[in-house]
């Protein structure tokens, strides 16, 4: 939610005309025009880039009879990331801001409000609003004050410990593993990112949401802040994985290779961002949305939260009776699949 990422998406291009994705933020200032509040977000007419799904809801609105686009969408575009929605110079602003969206999608005919993976110190300014909550899993791993990646694979079973040391010595072998950050990352290493995302992009959700100069920009304005991880075979650079760095935590955003190389997808998205994690001190590496294959790799389900106004009556019914079962549901899910943790018992 940092203004160098939020420019830098309006600013390449990423967000804007012909998107789907048109940036209005709420602001609340004083009399002299000092910001006292904000809340970036955007009217929306389709459903991409959210991670929070929602195009069964979209299918009950059209088989109504009624658009369920636009929508107000209240979220980091194209970030699975935990954070604060509301920018706040006081929680008392809170209300205000929430009603101003709601007010806006009354009048303008949105459908509905979505706050995305809003971080659990604002969730219950949503809730004091009226709004619905909903709930899903990511996975994430946690920093338990380990010294080194040796000392994470000791707290693992023998058997996933075994299996993970096979992993990171297949992806490895014949191939030169960089981590470069700021003035480190030059032009010629976004340009072979950009293949590697484009290649991804194509394959998961058909045209890649990010344009060429948003990764020049955010390398110019949040250069320091990102993690490039490049694998490299006789000099040249075959796959890659992006990372932003938090203040407690490295968030892992996307991927993509050239090459079909076993492994080497673990070894570049999960296993060294947590050799980074280590090294920095953060709190722990939450590796973006789904991925059930990330638990036998030490990372664990975690509860992620959003929030949601609808401006109908009966859809609001209809949609907080189906988030009450789906809650539930996704609560045992979450149990079940912690049964299975790598970690040693006991």
């Amino acid at each position: 939610m940092r203004h160098a990422f939020l420019s830098a998406m309006e600013d390449s291009g990423s967000v804007g005309e012909g998107t789907g994705w048109q940036s209005l933020p709420l602001v609340i200032e004083d009399g002299e025009g000092k910001l006292l509040a904000a809340m970036p977000s955007y009217a929306k007419n389709h459903s991409q880039g959210e991670y929070v799904f929602d195009h069964a809801w979209a299918d009950a609105w059209q088989r109504a009879g009624v658009s369920y686009y636009p929508k107000l969408q209240i979220a980091a575009p194209f970030t699975p990331a935990t954070g604060p929605r509301l920018l706040l110079s006081d929680d008392k602003y809170a209300l205000p801001l929430l009603k101003a969206a709601e007010s806006l999608c009354i009048k303008s005919g949105l459908s509905s409000a979505h706050a995305t993976f809003v971080e659990p110190g604002q969730q219950a300014l949503f809730e004091e609003a009226g709004w619905l909550r909903r709930e899903d899993i990511q996975f994430h791993w946690t920093n338990r004050d380990y010294d080194d990646f040796d000392y994470f694979l000791a707290a693992l079973a023998s058997r996933k410990r075994k299996a993970i040391r096979k992993e990171r010595a297949g992806a490895q072998d014949g191939v030169d593993i960089r981590q470069l950050s700021g003035a480190d990352i030059r032009p010629e290493h976004w340009d072979a990112f950009w293949l590697f995302y484009q290649d991804t992009g194509a394959r998961k959700w058909g045209t890649p949401y990010l344009t060429r100069a948003a990764f020049d920009l955010l390398g110019e304005r949040m250069g320091e802040d990102i993690l490039l991880v490049l694998a490299f075979e006789d000099g040249m650079p075959i796959a890659g994985a992006l990372n932003f760095i938090g203040e407690e935590a490295l968030y892992g955003r996307y991927w993509g290779c050239m090459v079909d190389k076993p492994f080497l997808h673990f070894e570049l998205c999960y296993y060294q961002a947590i050799d980074a994690a280590i090294e920095r001190g953060l709190k722990r590496v939450e590796a973006g949305a789904q991925g059930g294959h990330k638990l036998a790799r030490g990372y664990e389900p975690v509860a992620t939260t959003s929030m949601h106004f609808i401006t109908d009556p009966g859809f609001r019914e209809a949609v907080a009776d189906f988030l009450d079962r789906e809650r539930r549901g996704v609560e045992m899910d979450r149990m079940h699949i912690s049964r299975h943790s790598p970690f040693r018992k006991g």
